[in-house]
């Protein structure tokens, strides 16, 4: 069961390498499929089918077939994953992704892959709605096991805060997969 739930946290983390960077803009093609980064993301497909044609989010991709996770990662979910860009990792410390990639950090990795991962299928409007019924946090259990907590920074904007205390911004909503949804972040989550 629980590398049933690493599976399926990382089929929906490896579907954010075909999400848009922060800067772009999702756009509906005539047919009703969006297009995120360049790349068609088809609500009917998995996030791994959706995700391994994706140049934006080589990083992401890298790491997820560090952790030795690509094969298994096919799953019906839920899951929500909070998606870091390119931008977001390489934002990280000198050094991070290329030590965090290496075989003998294969469950370090792991543990922060599965840290941008919740079971369940939590659109904006229902991470909004607990964040307002938790009177202004939310607190997101994730697949890893720690706790990502949920903030608004404006009417419409939600925030993360890991268990270190650093702050992401989501900057891309609700791209849809038949095994979950998927949020776009400026930051890469990092658990204690």
């Amino acid at each position: 069961m629980k590398k049933n739930l690493f599976s399926l946290a990382l089929v929906a983390l490896l579907g954010a390498a075909s999400v848009q960077s922060a800067s772009a803009q999702a756009k509906m093609t005539p047919a009703g499929t969006v297009m995120v980064g360049g790349e068609a993301m088809y609500a009917n497909k998995n996030i791994v089918e959706n995700a391994v044609n994706s140049k934006d989010h080589t990083t992401l991709v890298a790491a997820v077939k560090a952790a030795g996770l690509v094969e298994t990662l096919q799953g019906k979910g839920p899951f929500t994953v909070f998606a870091p860009t390119n931008a977001a990792f390489n934002a990280l410390p000198a050094g991070t992704v290329e030590t965090l990639v290496k075989p003998e950090n294969k469950a370090t990795l792991t543990k922060i892959l599965t840290y941008h991962v919740v079971a369940g299928n939590l659109t904006a409007d229902k991470i909004m709605a607990a964040i307002k019924s938790g009177k202004g946090t939310a607190a997101l259990k994730t697949v890893s096991g720690g706790t990502l907590y949920a903030t608004m920074n404006g009417p419409k904007n939600v925030v993360l805060t890991d268990e270190k205390g650093n702050v992401s911004c989501i900057s891309t909503y609700d791209v849809i997969q038949s095994n979950g949804v998927i949020h776009v972040i400026d930051k890469v989550v990092m658990p204690k």
